[in-house]
């Protein structure tokens, strides 16, 4: 038997569980036919109430410390006995979230040794051929995120028959640091996109494990929301992850956008770095590695971004340049946004004066915004204000992505634009989130797609779900599981079309499911061709409807 690390986390994973509700392991009971045979060893899980077996904690590489730390991802020890896949692993280390914000769903352990993956499989099925694979990466601005937070629960998918993987990756500082000296060691003279190189490392352990599972290596779809839909088109956009996925869904996040999300050059990476080894009094890059985690980590937002570098290995180029020279990995793509969701201080605007006030940073051309995004009310101005940040962010940034992949590639591009507001419990209220003004925010999506509902009132009745967003949430994660088995979105009573630049057509997911034309198309092109004197919020800072 092997013991496992992190037994708080065992506890807090089960208090989790069996509060809620059909809960992923409100019974569970170990799996016939376990151990199963990895490449690092004998596994063994749990089998749910449902019937899907579930194994979580499971490592993909060794834990990245002291001497790994800031380094590829390398393999796992292999282990004698059976290593008990029973509770999930602490998340890369980061800051904790605040109790009162929408998106709470506990606590958890944090750590540097946190590249591990929960797993969902359907129940075993001894006639079944290989099943689709679906691969989950979180969002969180590049600095926050977990594989297991409840939102991302794998069971709902698994039990429509997929083999559902929600992997971990480093994050902040510790996934994206870049250095002149991690560079000069690196053999490929590249340094800071480490929490890249571990999603990598998980597909790679995928392909040469999944089959255990039930799982068909050969039909993999990546899937993930804001930074974890960026990760999707930077891993479209890599040689190092040829092959080792076959499909691609992203959510509100990308890399090709021509401001926010745009990869940087790794030269300014690098001068980041130096910036905080001086903040950090670490005479150099062996000191760097012997500080105790949170000391770096409460320095690091002093200095910089993190997120994508074109390091010349990972990403050789921009991903923008990639794509048009066709060089992407070319897979159908169905990718979308929330139509309140946005970026810019745009986002912030309440009142008339305010939207008049942010229209200035458009200098000469913000007579010509004001007259694309009319507005004589305060009401008028906080829709004008939300379509502006929306469209000038994350629906570029989306657009963008759709027309890259079909100008030069093959495979189709498929879009939506999700428009259902949550249904709140009267009187609730969060720290970061206003039921009343806050729409169809980043990542109100993600509970319909993964049918995860639920998970919103885990610790108090934050929504009042009705018997619509329940059906919605069903025919949104069929959807993922139709894209993952043929590459084709399918949708009960809608005929999805494919996404072309002569043709832009989406599907609204919201209190009615319909194709329309993608929102502002022409007022996304000016705002393309003409951004603000200033840079949008953040460039990897949380908006105010975070996710």
């Amino acid at each position: 038997m092997i013991s496992r690390r992190g037994g708080g986390v065992a506890a807090l994973w089960m208090a989790f569980v069996l509060a809620t509700p059909g809960s992923a392991c409100a019974a569970t009971k170990a799996i016939p036919g376990d151990p199963l045979v990895v490449d690092s060893g004998s596994l063994a899980g749990t089998e749910l109430a449902s019937g899907v077996r579930a194994y979580l904690g499971v490592p993909f590489a060794a834990p990245p410390v002291r001497e790994l730390r800031w380094r590829p991802p390398q393999p796992v020890t292999p282990w004698q006995g059976t290593y008990h896949a029973d509770r999930t692993a602490p998340e890369c280390i980061q800051a904790l979230r605040a109790h009162d914000i929408n998106h709470y769903f506990g606590e958890e352990a944090t750590s540097e040794d946190c590249l591990y993956l929960n797993i969902w499989a359907p129940p075993r099925d001894a006639n079944a051929a290989g099943v689709p694979v679906v691969v989950w990466i979180y969002g969180g601005g590049f600095t926050i995120g977990s594989a297991s937070m409840a939102n991302y629960s794998g069971e709902q998918l698994a039990k429509k028959g997929v083999v559902y993987v929600a992997l971990a990756y480093r994050v902040g500082a510790l996934g994206f640091l870049a250095h002149p000296d991690l560079s000069a060691e690196s053999p490929q003279h590249a340094s800071g996109n480490y929490g890249f190189l571990d999603q990598i490392a998980a597909l790679q352990w995928i392909q040469r494990n999944i089959a255990r599972f039930g799982g068909d290596p050969r039909n993999v779809t990546i899937m993930g929301q804001s930074a974890g839909s960026a990760s999707v088109s930077v891993l479209q956009a890599s040689p190092l992850s040829r092959g080792l996925f076959h499909r691609a869904v992203g959510m509100s996040g990308g890399a090709l956008g021509a401001n926010m999300g745009r990869a940087r050059p790794l030269g300014v990476a690098e001068q980041w770095g130096r910036e905080l080894q001086a903040i950090l009094k670490a005479p150099s890059l062996a000191a760097l590695r012997q500080l105790p985690a949170d000391r770096i980590l409460a320095m690091q937002g002093t200095t910089g971004r993190y997120g994508p570098l074109v390091d010349g290995w990972l990403l050789p180029e921009d991903p923008n340049a990639i794509f048009a020279a066709g060089k992407q990995n070319d897979v159908p793509i169905l990718i979308g946004y929330t139509r309140d969701e946005g970026f810019d201080a745009f986002n912030q605007v309440m009142t008339l004066a305010e939207y008049r006030a942010q229209a200035e940073r458009w200098g000469e051309h913000a007579a010509d915004l004001l007259r694309l995004f009319p507005a004589s009310t305060d009401a008028e101005a906080r829709r004008g204000a939300l379509d502006i940040a929306r469209d000038a962010t994350l629906g570029l940034q989306m657009r963008n992505w759709a027309r890259a992949q079909t100008s030069s590639g093959k495979a189709p591009a498929y879009m939506y634009l999700f428009s259902r507001v949550h249904p709140y419990a009267p009187g609730v209220k969060f720290s970061d989130h206003d039921p009343a003004t806050i729409g169809a925010y980043h990542t109100a999506d993600v509970p319909y797609w993964l049918q995860t509902l639920d998970s919103l009132n885990l610790f108090r009745t934050t929504r009042n779900w009705t018997a619509y967003d329940r059906e919605l949430a069903t025919r949104m994660s069929d959807v993922i599981v139709s894209f993952a088995r043929t590459g084709r979105p399918a949708l009960s009573g809608v005929e999805w079309p494919a996404y072309r630049s002569n043709d832009e057509r989406v599907v609204e997911l919201g209190d009615s499911v319909r194709v329309i034309p993608l929102p502002d198309s022409a007022k996304i092109d000016f705002l393309a061709a003409h951004p603000p004197r200033e840079p949008v919020v953040g460039e990897g800072a949380r908006p105010r409807n975070r996710d």
